[in-house]
């Protein structure tokens, strides 16, 4: 073992004219136009994407945005959920893993 520690993955969100985004009670429907799917997703997912606009963030970066707007307490594991959504969303096509800047 190298003792290297591995790289923060990070993230970009799907262009938002790429997205159709539209609630429907307490889940929301996303289109998504490139490939053609509706997703049916659940909170967070929505908000991770508007916070994440088009910048290039890390799941800390998510994890303190969604901390700063929603006055949420940050817990040892948040930035291990928000780590696992962002890989979810990223194998649905609607956040990009992207090199390190």
């Amino acid at each position: 073992m190298s003792g290297t520690a591995s790289p923060i993955q990070h993230y970009r969100a799907e262009k938002a004219g790429e997205l159709i985004i539209q609630p429907l009670d307490i889940m929301t429907l996303i289109y998504h136009r490139r490939s053609g799917i509706t997703h049916i997703v659940a909170d967070p997912v929505p908000q991770i994407l508007e916070i994440m606009k088009q910048d290039i963030v890390t799941a800390g970066d998510v994890m303190q945005r969604l901390t700063d707007i929603f006055d949420l307490e940050n817990r040892p594991d948040s930035g291990a959920v928000i780590s696992e959504r962002l890989k979810e969303l990223s194998l649905l096509g609607l956040v990009e893993m992207i090199d390190a800047p």
